[in-house]
């Protein structure tokens, strides 16, 4: 489904920062950038480069845990939050190609005070679940 069939819109992003996730000002780091979906959930849609393989052709599995975290953490920031992740599982389900497109997605499951679960998964281009991730994400109140 393209873009425009989604309705997917920018998601703002605060001032430039050094994240290692979506950070525009990490030279070294994945620069994802995250958009908004008519359902609440937040999709990123990146070519990860080999740069961040493990094995030959694939991602390395940090990375694909950093992938679904920072959907997560954009997931709870799309509903207004500044959360941390308390607790992250990662469900590797197949390998994760680098250097073709991929598909993230994160959504908010529920909250309860400063807690919020979140889920997350990687797709590849034919729709099929790479990946997944569940956490628990607890809110930084300054």
């Amino acid at each position: 489904m393209s873009d425009l069939e989604e309705n997917l819109r920018p998601m703002a992003h605060s001032a430039s920062n050094r994240c290692f996730g979506c950070g525009p000002a990490n030279a070294s780091g994945l620069q994802l950038e995250f958009l908004l979906a008519g359902d609440g959930a937040v999709v990123a849609l990146p070519t990860v480069g080999d740069s961040f393989e493990g094995h030959p052709g694939y991602l390395h599995g940090g990375i694909i845990a950093t992938l679904l975290d920072e959907a997560m953490s954009k997931a709870t920031r799309a509903r207004g939050l500044t959360t941390m992740t308390r607790h992250l599982e990662v469900e590797y389900l197949r390998p994760v190609p680098s250097g073709a497109p991929l598909r993230v997605e994160g959504r908010v499951v529920r909250g309860e005070g400063r807690r919020h679960w979140v889920e997350s998964k990687i797709l590849d281009t034919s729709g099929t679940v790479l990946a997944e991730g569940r956490g628990v994400f607890v809110e930084v109140r300054r």
